[in-house]
């Protein structure tokens, strides 16, 4: 058996439904369709017989047409989401368009037997006329932002995230935020080195915490402080557990504290502080799959200090306890 089939066999009891349904309709959005396929779609039996099995859903009658002239083959109409256990929603016509009742009656349904739904992009649209963003929290890329809150003001529009995760709604920004989501989601399903795999497949980072900025400033840093910075990530990560000040850092880059914070920001869209946050807090998730220390041990392996710190960021980063995530996620 496959290494990875034989992690996913150990640690993970087989989804209670793996079909994902992606929607197609006439004016696809061929990347964000491309996303739920690569992701959920593709064939990878070097992960074993739990993996996803995966359809499209027709939203409209008749030959459809993607983006680009590229003509659409499904498996079936709207019927096949009375069958998911995840629905994708890659992106929407625009955001003006309308969204047809069948297809919110459909989802409503979907979602009232406890099927995820996961919007991509513009298909917020979709989930917002079908009412299932009314009193939550979502998001969408930048663009669109002020036309979802102006559409749909039940909606709390949350601004400059890659994604959201709402447990069975989940929202992304734009075409590359739906590959983080969809990743993201595999795993919360098949955990870390699932994640990983599917991420080595597609040649992109395992994983970008939600909360991260959906634009960055100037998204490619000036070679010589790229460089600079490039060795101060390698030394953060080889000192989590020690306290590090801005000042220090900025020291050690050779710059001054103001022009650190600036190229900080412009090279991973956060600031110093939230970096090393969401790095301790990744170790640590690392540290509770594939070790038996305790939670007073990780903690001062990854500079959080105590077990009552870690437990609080773990809770508020993972909606889940430390413990809790190594009973579900540990490798045996």
């Amino acid at each position: 058996m496959p290494e990875i089939a034989r992690i996913l066999t150990i640690m993970h009891q087989p989804l209670t439904n793996p079909l994902v349904v992606a929607l197609a309709y006439d004016g696809l959005c061929t990347f964000e369709f491309g996303v739920a396929v690569e992701i959920f779609g593709l064939p990878r039996p070097e992960m074993g017989p739990q993996w996803y099995r995966f359809a499209v859903a027709s939203v409209d009658d008749g030959p459809l047409r993607a983006t680009g002239g590229v003509k659409i083959m499904t498996d079936g109409g709207l019927a096949l989401l009375a069958q998911a256990g995840t629905i994708v929603i890659p992106g929407w016509r625009g955001s003006e368009a309308p969204v047809p009742q069948a297809l919110c009656d459909a989802l409503q349904q979907a979602h009232g037997r406890g099927c995820r739904i996961i919007s991509i992009c513009s298909g917020v649209f979709v989930l917002a006329a079908s009412g299932l963003l009314n009193g939550r929290k979502a998001t969408t890329h930048w663009r669109y932002l002020d036309a979802l809150a102006r559409r749909y003001p039940q909606t709390d529009v949350v601004p400059d995230v890659l994604y959201l995760d709402q447990g069975d709604v989940l929202t992304s920004a734009g075409s590359a935020a739906g590959i983080d989501l969809c990743l993201h989601l595999v795993r919360r399903d098949f955990g870390r080195e699932a994640a990983n795999s599917v991420a080595r497949r597609l040649v992109v980072q395992p994983h970008r915490d939600g909360g991260q900025t959906q634009h960055l400033e100037r998204p490619v840093p000036r070679a010589r402080e790229s460089q600079r910075l490039g060795l101060l990530f390698d030394f953060l990560h080889q000192q989590l557990a020690h306290n590090h000040t801005v000042a220090a850092l900025a020291e050690k880059a050779g710059m001054s504290p103001r022009t650190f914070l600036r190229r900080f920001q412009e090279a991973t869209g956060t600031t110093p502080g939230r970096w090393l946050l969401n790095e301790r807090l990744l170790r640590a998730r690392e540290l509770l799959e594939t070790t038996r220390f305790s939670l007073e041990q990780i903690a001062g392996e990854v500079g959080f200090g105590s077990a009552t710190t870690l437990r609080y960021h773990f809770q508020r980063q993972f909606a889940l306890s430390p413990m809790g995530y190594r009973k579900r996620f540990a490798a045996r």
